[in-house]
């Protein structure tokens, strides 16, 4: 869950939710520069449906007594957050092959970026074993993919990893217009022959944001979100999760454009 903070309390946007502007940036993406997204449909499902494990559980959070507050995606306990992660993928691997592997190598990657050294032994051992089964699954599904010939060539090494840093770039704008971050960098997005860093930057009006270059074929952008209204603190985890269920739905509406 996502936990953005304004004049009005806190809108808890669940992590599906945040996930679908990545689906809405994903069908948006591409131009000269930018190149396109292929396979299109496959790579917009996985970036639509990357925090596909998190839909259940952001319908009963976790409480956090230190806010009063559900816990946010970054205050997730380690055995809980390896678990939605080994749980999301293989959810999606009934609809798509090539989602799961994307949203496999998503998980993936946050974790390989983890200093180890500073998890306790236990916690270390347990990411290493996430690490290990996932890119196990991976290579199953990539077997899987190659000896079919209608998915063969979406399969290749070089165009997993692009599509990969797609939804690792979109997965980041997503969080930091959720979050409505002041700006934000996104490192190595994909281009047609390379990559570039985007930039984002807060725009002169509530809900606009700028980025620069533009990776898209419109003149502007528009997405949505939906979260809900949490006007108070609440004192245990039962209240908190009946004060969600009283909770007014709001729907986030921004808007991109070129710096």
């Amino acid at each position: 869950m996502l936990l953005r903070e304004d004049d009005n309390g806190v809108l808890a946007i669940g992590q599906p939710s945040h996930a679908w502007i990545s689906g809405q940036l994903a069908r948006a993406w591409g131009n000269a520069r930018f190149g396109r997204v292929d396979p299109f449909e496959q790579v917009c499902l996985a970036a639509e449906q990357h925090d596909v494990g998190w839909a259940t559980r952001d319908l009963e959070p976790i409480y956090n007594p230190e806010t009063g507050l559900p816990r946010s995606f970054i205050e997730m306990p380690l055995d809980v957050h390896l678990a939605l992660w080994t749980e999301g993928p293989r959810a999606l691997l009934s609809q798509s092959r090539y989602g799961a592997l994307l949203v496999s190598m998503h998980g993936w990657r946050l974790y390989a970026r983890r200093d180890l050294d500073k998890l306790t032994p236990m916690d270390a051992a347990a990411v290493r074993i996430f690490l290990a089964e996932q890119r196990s699954f991976q290579e199953e599904l990539i077997a899987s993919l190659r000896a079919d010939q209608a998915t063969a060539s979406a399969a290749a090494a070089e165009l997993t990893e692009r599509n990969s840093l797609l939804i690792w770039t979109w997965d980041y704008l997503s969080l930091a217009l959720c979050l409505d971050w002041e700006s934000a960098t996104a490192k190595r997005a994909p281009t047609a022959d390379g990559e570039v860093d985007l930039d984002l930057i807060k725009g002169p009006e509530p809900g606009v944001f700028q980025l620069e270059p533009w990776p898209f074929a419109t003149e502007a952008v528009t997405l949505q979100c939906e979260g809900q209204r949490l006007e108070d603190r609440f004192d245990t985890e039962q209240a908190m999760r009946d004060g969600l269920v009283r909770a007014a739905w709001e729907t986030l509406a921004l808007r991109l454009e070129p710096a």
